[in-house]
């Protein structure tokens, strides 16, 4: 009897550690308006889940804050929350298609700042080929 519990304990602690999944994609769209709270939202996560692995995905106005010199609306820089972030483990994926269309120079990112060919095709593939769960801020 102790034998099968046992067997159905550990049954049980692994489904529930493979539900849990990888990691957490965060999808950034949106412009420097949003960002500190979605930057705020990611920090909160690390705080109640310090083994949890994030990466933030942007793409369209959502790179705004990962150009060098970005501010948020009290004039502070996000490269120092992005750093503190990236020093957590958290990775930064950044839209090529997003710079291309817009004409912006990959130099002008943080160096935090991984490029991808499509910020949508890696959310969807962080989704579906890697079991992340996908966060909208």
């Amino acid at each position: 009897m102790v034998k099968l519990l046992l067997t159905f304990l550990l049954s049980l602690s692994t489904t529930l550690a493979s539900a849990q999944g990888p990691g957490v994609v965060y999808h950034i769209t949106t412009g420097l308006d949003t960002v500190a709270a979605a930057m705020s939202n990611i920090q909160n996560h690390l705080s109640a889940d310090p083994k949890v692995k994030i990466v933030v995905v942007t793409n369209g106005p959502g790179i705004d804050f990962l150009i060098s010199d970005a501010k948020d609306s009290k004039g502070r820089e996000f490269s120092g929350a992005v750093a503190d972030l990236a020093g957590q483990g958290v990775e930064f994926r950044v839209c090529n298609n997003t710079l291309v269309t817009r004409n912006l120079d990959p130099d002008s990112l943080l160096m935090e700042s991984t490029l991808v060919p499509s910020g949508v095709a890696e959310a969807a593939r962080l989704q579906l080929k890697e079991s992340y769960a996908y966060i909208k801020p």
